[in-house]
């Protein structure tokens, strides 16, 4: 955590590291493992909450944990961007992070995969290697999608790659 500004540090010891270390093959060590991912996570939005820093909702979408959607959201200019979010439990998880993707966004950047997949490469996966099986879906968040939406999202808007939805809407009624 060398380097790490204060906040980050704080934010992350403040959310639950996880111990079992199992997949969506691993049947009832998978249902634990399920257990301490929604005990983190909900750790985490009570933290960001209490903060007044609320900037997604995601929830399974399957019973077996294994796809998760939701939204996100980042605040720029005083103004409210809202995107879908989804992943995949990949099968070797958690020794392999899941590939967060914002569909929506896909092609509007170099720093994503096709399919909306951000990259995480560079900077998270070695630290998620690092710290398996203790990261998690929260973790990820935090350190994965937290920091790229910052640092992406004021440059699509300020160079017209995106636009507010009321922007939108007051465009479409000219």
């Amino acid at each position: 955590m060398e380097g790490w500004d204060p906040n980050t540090k704080s934010t992350l010891t403040q959310i639950p590291l996880l111990t079992t270390k199992a997949g969506p093959r691993d049947g009832v060590a998978w249902t634990q493992r399920l257990k301490e991912e929604y005990r983190a996570l909900i750790a985490y939005t009570q933290m960001n909450k209490s903060n007044d820093n609320d900037w997604f909702r995601i929830s399974a979408a399957n019973p077996e944990g294994t796809r998760w959607t939701g939204k996100c959201w980042y605040v720029h200019n005083l103004l409210k961007y809202e995107f879908d979010l989804q992943f995949d439990i990949p099968v070797t998880y958690p020794a392999t992070a899941p590939e967060l993707e914002l569909p929506e966004l896909d092609g509007k950047t170099q720093k994503m995969y096709r399919g909306g997949k951000i990259c995480l490469t560079v900077h998270f996966k070695p630290l998620w290697a690092k710290n398996c099986p203790r990261f998690g879906i929260a973790h990820a968040l935090c350190l994965g999608l937290a920091p790229w939406l910052a640092a992406e999202i004021p440059i699509l808007v300020d160079s017209g790659m995106i636009k507010h939805k009321d922007d939108a809407t007051t465009s479409n009624e000219s």
